[in-house]
């Protein structure tokens, strides 16, 4: 039988800390403040909270498998991810994806450059996280901030 990676992330303090900052991904804040319902009438299962208090719910019934809403606090919602180890990718992958409005490649640029600055192991946490939960994180290109490479030379461009 699969290890849960909700009890991965309960007993590997590494793995609860990193996702704590800078995936702002916390076990215990999973209280909504206000009620959160599905048009469709799908039970909602709250399991993680952020700090701005914001909740990450599963979708229906099932287990870690079953889509993942995310609710924050001044009444937004979307659908983050079709199971928890597609979110825990999210999260490890691009965790600032909240300081992304556009989701341009510019903005997640900007961000992982400020998020380097505060921890330039960030990268090599992230790996070693991903590892204790048995993920394989997605490959991003070698120039996107989330590979932790270089940009790629400008080539000259033509009209």
């Amino acid at each position: 039988m699969p290890t849960s990676l909700l009890a991965v992330v309960r007993d590997h303090r590494t793995v609860a800390e990193f996702l704590s900052w800078p995936g702002d991904f916390d076990l215990l804040g999973a209280e909504h403040g206000e009620p959160v319902h599905l048009a469709s009438g799908l039970a909602l299962e709250a399991f993680a909270g952020d700090g701005a208090g914001g909740t990450f719910f599963f979708c229906g019934d099932g287990g870690e498998e079953r889509p993942v809403l995310y609710a924050d606090s001044e009444g937004g919602a979307a659908l983050l991810a079709l199971g928890l180890p597609e979110l825990l990718c999210l999260l490890l992958v691009v965790p600032w994806w909240r300081d992304c409005p556009g989701f341009t490649a510019a903005e997640s640029e900007a961000r992982a450059a400020e998020y380097l600055d505060d921890d330039p192991d960030l990268y090599a946490t992230r790996d070693a996280v991903a590892r204790a939960l048995g993920l394989t994180l997605p490959t991003p290109p070698r120039h996107s901030p989330a590979s932790g490479g270089p940009p790629p030379a400008r080539a000259g461009t033509t009209s």
